[in-house]
């Protein structure tokens, strides 16, 4: 039996609306020049720090009309050494920029309290090479060697866990599991799918979510799922064994394309999120656990504003009183 984590209100069953995919809204439909996803670099301007505001300005109303928390995860999926060098970072400013980033969404979270929304602030990691390719020669301690620096920094910075996405092998994240027991936070692992429902390489999800609970005694959080479209792992959540219980979160690709795919493509597919939330619905029953819903790439607020519409009932039952009150007018 895993062992759950009663530090995160998620793990008590509160449910917790998160954002879409902050790297392709700012680089296709905000125009900024972030080579590689470097969104993290938004950080160091003030500039960048006012499109943060104003990029999650509509998850305000968003989470407040569904009756639900907000979890921020840090623009910070890039903030690691191979990634951060690349456009000038050392070791000592991607440490202070992580840390940057838990203490300005503690900063614009302020504004989710007063509209009544609860959060929690998630130090965002993603995976040493390529998100959407399989990583065979990574291992449990070469993991820990790379992610240590930024795990230590969010736990310096006190964020409430660490979320580790687009990982495509189970020792890259045995190893960040194992980081941030030792840094005494909250675990949350997600994995790439591919259109066949399995993970780059062709493991199945119950089988990377079984060899990292053996290896860590069961010390991640929860697991969530993303970078997929539901029609490409819908079919693996219906025949799934009891591993599925483990699965806390969906973090959902706009498009239907593979990821082959969208890597050619030089244009952003929105796809149809009004599609993409009546699917995302379908799935629910099948996910007894899930807590944190949001998107991935390709989508933002449109795209989670149907999800919540269709998904969480505390949104419709708000939109069904305020056209009662409308009527009786």
């Amino acid at each position: 039996m895993a062992k759950q984590n009663r530090t995160l209100p998620q793990n008590s069953g509160q449910m917790f609306v998160t954002d879409g995919g902050i790297e392709t809204h700012m680089i296709f439909n905000q125009g900024h020049d972030l080579p590689n996803f470097t969104v993290f670099q938004l950080n160091d301007s003030e500039q960048g720090r006012q499109a943060m505001r104003e990029y999650y300005q509509p998850y305000v109303e968003i989470a407040a009309k569904a009756g639900q928390g907000f979890l921020f995860d840090t623009n910070t999926w890039r903030a690691n050494p191979d990634w951060g060098a690349l456009v000038g970072y050392d070791a000592a400013r991607l440490r202070a920029v992580n840390m940057a980033a838990i203490r300005f969404s503690r900063t614009v979270a302020e504004g989710f309290h007063l509209a009544g929304v609860p959060t929690v602030v998630s130090g965002a990691i993603g995976p040493r090479r390529d998100a959407w390719q399989y990583d065979d020669a990574m291992s449990v301690d070469e993991a820990m060697a790379y992610h240590a620096d930024q795990v230590a920094a969010f736990a310096a910075a006190g964020a409430d866990l660490v979320t580790a996405y687009t990982l495509t092998n189970t020792p890259e994240a045995i190893g960040i599991a194992r980081l941030a027991e030792a840094a005494g936070l909250p675990c949350v692992l997600s994995f790439t799918l591919e259109t066949d429902g399995h993970l780059p390489g062709g493991k199945s999800l119950g089988t990377a979510i079984g060899e990292v609970e053996a290896a860590t005694g069961g010390s991640p959080a929860y697991y969530m799922i993303n970078c997929v479209h539901p029609i490409h792992f819908a079919s693996t959540i219906r025949h799934a064994g009891a591993w599925v219980d483990r699965i806390g979160g969906l973090r959902v690709n706009a498009s239907m394309k593979s990821h082959a795919e969208l890597d050619e493509s030089e244009t952003l597919d929105i796809g149809d999120w009004q599609d993409l939330a009546q699917r995302y619905q379908r799935l629910l029953p099948l996910l007894p656990n899930i807590r944190v819903i949001g998107g991935c790439c390709g989508t933002d607020h449109r795209h989670i504003g149907a999800i919540c519409h269709h998904c969480l009932p505390g949104q419709r039952d708000q939109e069904v009183q305020h056209e009662r009150l409308r009527h009786s007018a």
